[in-house]
């Protein structure tokens, strides 16, 4: 990195923010109560909370949004007549999985290899440190030009709509002239990028019943409708011999215009196994950014160790849908509800719940925002030009701020580009990319103020 004040600053406060991120993610975030203990969220956003206060935050609160779950709020004042700008990240963390598959302990940050690991360390405690890092560094050179609102959500990862509901019922809350959104990635480490879509999502939880009760598969099987077979054969149904998803009366063959994502580069982002194909067609790009995906999340069913001889009365799974910007994710949710109703064999009884709804966001790229990050982020990664680049995850608050407040500009970006494996086992983070997006970060906000 160039030499610059901002930078030099940031640089010098990296260990500190090593320290702080060991911290946060030191705390069981996961809003799944049932799974984690209630307190381990709260106390997270308790340690948020006391952060904003050090930093001379104001009107620092827990919020009690309506799932149950806590965000952080506080609001640091800039010069009379300055713009407002919100800085969100979330707290909440994804279960870690296996935690015996994790090289090291989840919820220890360890430095491997030149990166950080554990979970949350990407998604997204590293942006509740990357915002604390950009403001800490304009305060040693001359201070914040704007007004900051910070918030800090805590049950993202859930979907369970708790910061959306609150915002609709206090919409003066959060109302800013830009928002920055520090849950994204960069497309790859060092090749700085704005999120400029993300696909929106419907969850339902599909139920086949065949039978009052399970059957000796050798008295009966053959004739006796086996319900986990009629779940297999409508789940199938969603996809087409190629794996593109196959939802009756959903299209499926929009082209990204933008970033393009080389096939092989994708293989190794995803660790795709030595001689398994790639799902789908068109580009990756196509298939990742512009259209629909759906994807079996679990089964109920008996386990392999332990299973009888017997036809299965009752099964059920929980079916992912994303869809591409320009498609309504009501209309989705309704045409995936008629899709698994209508090819459920057998005359079964089938019965479709749904379980989570976000719509499909697009950023208006041409904003003076825009330009004023790409500005900063040509000073933070040297000879490198920003990119806009999609995201196949969804960001639900993305589409409720853009409705409360449309005059508003939303940038999207962040410390979660693929060697980050967010949502796997081994989650980490790049020092270095953590490093020049808070540069970034703290130079769009004196450029924004200067604009």
């Amino acid at each position: 990195m160039s030499s610059n004040p901002v930078a030099e600053t940031v640089s010098s406060l990296m260990p500190r923010a090593k320290e702080e991120l060991t911290a946060l993610v030191a705390f069981k975030s996961v809003a799944d109560f049932d799974q984690f203990p209630r307190s381990e969220s709260f106390g997270a956003a308790n340690w948020i909370a006391s952060a904003l206060r050090a930093e001379g935050f104001q009107d620092v609160d827990l919020l009690d949004t309506p799932d149950g779950t806590q965000s952080v709020y506080g609001y640091l004042p800039g010069p009379e007549g300055a713009k407002t700008v919100l800085l969100y990240a979330h707290y909440d963390v994804q279960p870690p999985l296996d935690e015996a598959a994790w090289a090291t302990p989840p919820f220890e940050l360890t430095e491997r290899d030149g990166r950080w690991y554990g979970r949350g360390a990407a998604d997204c405690k590293g942006g509740v440190l990357m915002h604390l890092l950009a403001l800490r560094a304009l305060k040693a050179h001359g201070g914040v030009p704007v007004h900051v609102k910070f918030i800090a959500e805590g049950s993202e990862e859930q979907g369970t709509g708790g910061l959306e509901r609150y915002a609709e019922q206090h919409p003066e809350l959060l109302a800013a002239d830009t928002i920055v959104i520090g849950d994204a990635g960069n497309f790859r480490v060092g090749l700085p990028t704005v999120t400029s879509t993300l696909r929106g999502m419907t969850l339902v939880r599909v139920k086949v019943d065949t039978l009052e009760g399970n059957l000796h598969s050798g008295q009966f099987g053959g004739a006796a409708p086996d319900a986990l077979a009629a779940l297999i054969r409508v789940l199938d149904s969603l996809r087409a011999e190629d794996g593109s998803t196959t939802v009756d009366g959903l299209a499926s063959d929009s082209a990204w215009e933008g970033l393009a994502y080389d096939e092989e580069q994708f293989r190794r982002d995803a660790r795709v196994l030595d001689g398994v194909e790639l799902i789908g067609s068109g580009s990756v790009a196509d298939r990742i950014w512009a259209r629909p995906a759906v994807t079996v999340l679990g089964i109920d069913c008996p386990p392999v160790v332990g299973a009888t001889p017997s036809v299965q009365a009752s099964a059920r799974a929980l079916v992912s849908l994303r869809v591409p910007p320009g498609v309504d994710a009501c209309e989705a949710t309704k045409l995936l509800q008629a899709h698994l109703e209508a090819r459920t064999p057998w005359g079964a009884r089938v019965a479709v719940e749904q379980i989570g709804q976000g719509q499909a966001f697009r950023a208006d790229t041409t904003s003076p925002a825009y330009q004023a990050m790409a500005d900063a982020m040509a000073v933070a990664y040297p000879g490198e030009e920003m990119q806009y680049a999609g995201q196949g995850g969804s960001i639900p608050l993305c589409n409720t701020l853009a409705a409360l407040y449309p005059r508003a500009e939303i940038l999207l970006i962040g410390l979660s580009e693929p060697e980050a494996q967010i949502h796997a086992v081994n989650e980490s983070v790049s020092p270095e990319e953590l490093e020049r997006l808070s540069v970034a970060e703290a130079l769009f906000l004196r450029n924004y103020a200067a604009g």
